[in-house]
């Protein structure tokens, strides 16, 4: 197998993500250019702009492999076994335990140092 024949045609592929960047800057200064327009179709036509400058980035190599790339982590993702409704109410009431304890207790160091404090230069006399 020829290695030129897996590389992408460079030029190629500057001209799509050029055309990817105007369709970007046209959605850009179309939002700006129409401020008589409502606001809901100026977003609406910057975000359709946007969508067709995805799209013809993601046929590009690069895009190519950040497709790919996405679609492997959403399958990843569906094999994560989340903790039930009971398992989270746990883990939080557990954390939150945790917190206010160690709040407590460098409350107590504080206080402790600051009384020290006070009687070795005499201030809380």
């Amino acid at each position: 197998m020829n290695v030129e024949d897996e590389s992408p045609n460079r030029a190629l592929e500057a001209a799509k993500w050029l055309l990817s960047l105007a369709f970007v800057g046209v959605g850009v200064a179309a939002f700006y250019y129409f401020p008589q327009w409502l606001l809901i179709f100026r977003i609406l036509l910057f975000l359709s702009l946007l969508s067709v400058s995805f799209l013809v980035a993601s046929r590009t190599h690069i895009g190519i492999l950040a497709v790919v790339w996405v679609k492997d982590s959403i399958r990843e993702a569906r094999k994560v076994v989340w903790p039930t409704r009971a398992e989270t109410m746990q883990t939080t009431l557990v954390v939150l335990g945790m917190v206010m304890l160690m709040g407590v207790m460098l409350w107590m160091v504080d206080w402790f140092l600051g009384f020290i404090l006070r009687r070795l230069t005499g201030m809380g006399a």
